[in-house]
């Protein structure tokens, strides 16, 4: 499946996760995604998802990589756990430099 910005931009206007789904995501990113990128997200088994790693890195791609993985890399999809909506919050966490667990 690959986002459009028209379709990244509309998944961005979707409501907020709401303060418990929040957690719950920020929790998912620092440890499950931390087993692989870093558990200061700088980079192990998978790259960095720092702010500076994603400057040049459009959404669509980060959006679409969260839901679908990366086939032929360690990369699962996260589509059957995340939400379209949830994985825009993401990115935008993630490009903005994502907050750590509550």
């Amino acid at each position: 499946m690959m986002l459009s910005t028209a379709a990244t931009a509309a998944l961005a206007e979707s409501p907020h996760p709401g303060r418990e789904r929040e957690t719950q995501l920020i929790r998912l990113v620092r440890q499950d995604c931390g087993s692989c990128h870093g558990m200061r997200l700088t980079g192990g088994l998978g790259p960095a998802l720092t702010p500076a790693a994603l400057q040049d890195k459009p959404a669509d791609a980060l959006v679409q990589a969260i839901l679908q993985g990366r086939p032929g890399t360690p990369m699962p999809p996260w589509k059957n756990f995340i939400s379209g909506p949830e994985a825009v919050w993401i990115v935008d966490g993630l490009k903005k430099g994502f907050p750590d667990v509550r």
